[in-house]
């Protein structure tokens, strides 16, 4: 089970970092697009606005943790349909 135990950490790892980096590539585009800036690049910097600074994390964060989610449920399928049962942590008792 340990095996299966690390295959499934590397796995699941994998498709969370992807699917952030894709999303934060997909947000930083969008935002251009809505507001004509670039995205702050840190929200916590007293020059940017609150509201600026409050607007990107809470879509940034949203959107991030979105795709994640949505990668690593792809991704204990994926595990499912592999093994012929969840990953580890997944499984119901």
């Amino acid at each position: 089970m340990a095996s299966g135990s690390k295959i499934w950490n590397v796995f699941s790892l994998a498709a969370a970092l992807g699917a952030a980096a894709v999303a934060k590539k997909a947000i930083d585009g969008s935002w251009r697009a809505a507001t004509g800036k670039n995205p702050p690049e840190n929200p916590a910097d007293p020059d940017v606005d609150l509201w600026e600074a409050v607007a990107w994390a809470t879509v940034s964060g949203t959107a991030i943790a979105l795709a994640r989610m949505l990668a690593t449920r792809k991704a204990a399928g994926y595990y499912a349909r592999s093994t012929g049962h969840l990953p580890p942590g997944l499984q119901k008792d």
